[in-house]
């Protein structure tokens, strides 16, 4: 595995921060005062893993760029719908989305978009050098 190449330190980041984030991060306090967790929600849950696991599956497909990019990609996409169900789910919310208390549950995805964005960089960074290189031989 190619752990000392760029983007598969942010390929890891994002996993990390994906996987934690499924069963540690606070989304929102409902009215009762309790805190929401993906894991009280199936949904978000499933995102949260599902964009653990393409991170994961994106690092490991190192000897294949195009696949490793358009995997990068789907789980770019995959963490927008993310933002965009866990904002509906703090519109439903009593009380409003400006009203209710917010966990650090919902930034992930942002992290998770950034750091993909990065590694999606290095990537084509990496395959126009060996397109540059195969124009030598």
């Amino acid at each position: 595995m190619m752990i000392q190449r760029k983007q598969s330190i942010f390929l890891i980041l994002a996993a990390l921060i994906s996987g934690i984030s499924a069963w540690v991060a606070h989304l929102w306090k409902t009215m009762d005062g309790d805190w929401v967790k993906p894991e009280d929600n199936v949904a978000a849950g499933l995102l949260f893993l599902i964009s653990t696991l393409l991170s994961l599956f994106a690092l490991f497909f190192f000897k294949n760029r195009k696949l490793q990019i358009q995997v990068t990609v789907m789980n770019i996409i995959l963490n927008f719908l993310l933002i965009g169900y866990l904002i509906y789910g703090l519109t439903n919310l009593p009380g409003g989305f400006k009203d209710s208390e917010k966990g650090i549950g919902l930034l992930s995805p942002f992290a998770v978009i950034v750091l993909l964005m990065l590694a999606n960089h290095f990537i084509r960074k990496d395959e126009e050098l060996v397109k540059s290189v195969d124009r030598f031989r």
